[in-house]
């Protein structure tokens, strides 16, 4: 894919909002049911005709993770710290896929598979994130450097929350590809920040509140 700055911050918007709906979930057990729809489509869409089509093609999809891209990258005093510990553990586990050609192989076998339950089931069913979760767990936790997820402990213990946030990861993880296809880097987040935090505030403008 052709590096492209707007590429690059749809990619780390999806990234964003993944992480913060997972950070919802493990601290109060909530979730935008919509924001939630959308990040877990993103994993399935294999083939978009273009990066935003990842998200169903329309930029008010990832309006929560542009502005968490402004208030995290931005020059804002409210930094969550957990949230780029998830952003760098999840860039992190990507490069470690990217390099392991046995993991990438048998991830799209399992995509491609999934693509044809999805004709059945919605993405949010319980069946379809539960396959979410094991595909998680045998293609990325198995590469080791597991991301240690901080919430509610008595939220955390549920088997369906666990689920959720193993599906979470998972499209976290696939926003990550698209970022490292449209040319980003750790060094963005160092020397591009500002271009960053302006190109975000751009598409955040053509969005609707």
């Amino acid at each position: 894919m052709q590096s492209s700055l707007t590429t690059q911050i749809i990619a780390l918007a999806g990234l964003s909002q993944a992480v913060s709906l997972l950070q919802s979930l493990a601290r109060h057990n909530k979730l935008d049911p919509q924001r939630y729809q959308t990040t877990l489509a993103s994993i399935a869409n294999l083939n978009p005709e273009s990066p935003l089509a990842i998200y169903g093609g329309d930029i008010n999809n990832l309006r929560g993770g542009l502005e968490t891209i402004i208030s995290q990258l931005g020059d804002s005093g409210n930094k969550d710290v957990e949230f780029t510990r998830y952003l760098v553990g999840v860039l992190a586990l990507e490069r470690k896929l990217h390099k392991n050609r046995a993991n990438m192989a048998e991830l799209g076998k399992q995509l491609a598979q999934l693509e044809r339950q999805l004709q059945h089931f919605a993405v949010t069913d319980d069946t379809i994130v539960g396959r979410l979760a094991d595909i998680y767990s045998e293609c990325i936790s198995s590469l080791g450097s597991r991301i240690q997820v901080y919430g509610q402990p008595d939220v955390l213990k549920q088997t369906s929350v666990q689920q959720k946030v193993r599906g979470l990861l998972l499209a976290a993880v696939r926003a990550a590809v698209l970022w490292r296809q449209a040319g980003g880097s750790r060094l963005h987040f160092i020397f591009q920040r500002r271009k960053l935090v302006a190109a975000a505030r751009e598409l955040l403008a053509q969005t609707t509140s």
